[in-house]
């Protein structure tokens, strides 16, 4: 049964003429290794499966999200998708960006500027550099801030293996700590079947794997695949109308640091302890009322510390909290419960895979031997759901509620 969340934004009480928003279709393409298909396929894909998953007509959809394809992102993507929009968005803010989009999405549904919205994503980056249409090295070019740091070969990797040394310095967490992220999402992924890699790894595997950037060995890193998907949300009046069971979105808040590394305050803290503060606010919930947390995990750091931002423990506190497996599927606070972009998929700005996987758990449609189950047996009825864009750059919080 849907909780009342009728004091809540940003679904907003009735009597302010704000409408509840539900999450009502939600899908993946095919994801992993995927060389025959173009990435507009996998956006394709995605949206029929979510469509088909909501059991609403695709005649409902008024609003379209998308952002990382196309020079026009996203009309170009509406056009192959056979829609006409009144309402859409094509903010870029890394790996944030569905959060982000997703609360401007609810707003704007809650609002009545539309009544139903696509959120949809698809890349064959890793079939891409298979195929040498690419190279292994994401380049956000050289103008403007990035000016001073890219003469000096400062890559995105580098700029969190710095920030991870910086939490190690200041709060003495160690890499066994941060290897810890990474067993325990590769134990995540091992029942889900979409998951790319399910082999069990150890914290010794982990320690002496390839040297990417100090500290960071191969599998302190994200895998690179291919893959797509889609999340449709829509006004509380087609939640009777829905295949699926709704999951309300409860809040959201978002928030932007820096550019440029020295204009980072400190390194140890991410744009999610604002972006978080606000989501539980407007939820009227806190970290204590949380089921399950699904978390952007390019690296192991980030999720280390995305977890003190949110306040699930004490800054500095990260690597004790992560390390007694309090992240598995049957923990404390079970965390990218499919095992993450560590393990599961990551082709690129993963943010949205996400919202699909809390709102999977949150409907108790995970599949058999990888539904979170807390106390009692009881479903989750709670998700935290957090984005991060750029190097710890960007933020976007959603908090959902069955």
């Amino acid at each position: 049964m849907a909780v009342d969340t009728g004091s809540r934004r940003p679904g907003g009480a009735r009597s302010s003429g704000r409408r509840k928003v539900a999450v009502v279709g939600v899908a993946l393409s095919d994801c992993g290794r995927v060389d025959d298909a173009t990435a507009y396929a996998l956006h394709a894909q995605a949206a029929r499966r979510a469509l088909a998953d909501s059991g609403l007509d695709r005649a409902v959809i008024d609003g379209i999200a998308s952002a990382g394809l196309g020079t026009l992102a996203p009309v170009e993507v509406a056009e192959y998708l056979g829609l006409r929009p009144r309402w859409v968005d094509s903010t870029s803010v890394g790996g944030a960006t569905w959060e982000v989009m997703a609360a401007h999405a609810a707003d704007a549904i809650a609002a009545g500027h539309a009544n139903a919205v696509l959120l949809v994503y698809g890349s064959t980056a890793r079939a891409d550099l298979k195929a040498r249409r690419r190279t292994a090295n994401l380049s956000f070019g050289a103008r403007g801030p990035l000016q001073f740091e890219v003469p000096y070969g400062h890559t995105l990797v580098a700029k969190y293996a710095m920030a991870a040394r910086r939490h190690m310095h200041e709060y003495g967490t160690t890499l066994e700590q941060l290897a810890q992220v990474a067993v325990q999402a590769r134990a995540n992924a091992a029942a889900n079947p979409e998951a790319m890699y399910r082999d069990p790894i150890t914290v010794d595997d982990v320690l002496t794997g390839p040297m990417i950037a100090d500290p960071f060995t191969k599998l302190h890193c994200c895998i690179r695949s291919d893959g797509g998907c889609a999340v449709l949300l829509a006004a509380e009046d087609y939640v009777p109308d829905c295949a699926s069971v709704p999951v309300w979105v409860l809040g959201s808040g978002e928030h932007v640091s820096h550019t440029a590394m020295s204009e980072w305050e400190d390194f140890t803290v991410s744009p999610a302890a604002v972006s978080g503060r606000l989501a539980f606010e407007r939820a009227g919930v806190g970290p204590a009322d949380v089921d399950i947390a699904e978390i952007y995990d390019a690296f192991t750091y980030m999720t280390l510390v995305t977890l003190e931002d949110l306040g699930f423990c004490a800054k500095g506190e990260g690597g004790a909290f992560v390390e007694k497996g309090r992240l598995l599927r049957d923990g404390e606070l079970p965390t990218n419960t499919d095992g993450g972009g560590l393990s599961a998929q990551h082709p690129g700005m993963r943010g949205l895979f996400l919202l699909v996987e809390a709102v999977r758990q949150l409907r108790g449609t995970a599949g058999q031997g990888r539904q979170v189950r807390r106390a009692g047996g009881r479903l989750p009825e709670v998700a935290v759901v957090s984005g991060t864009g750029g190097w710890f750059c960007s933020s976007g919080t959603v908090v959902l509620g069955r």
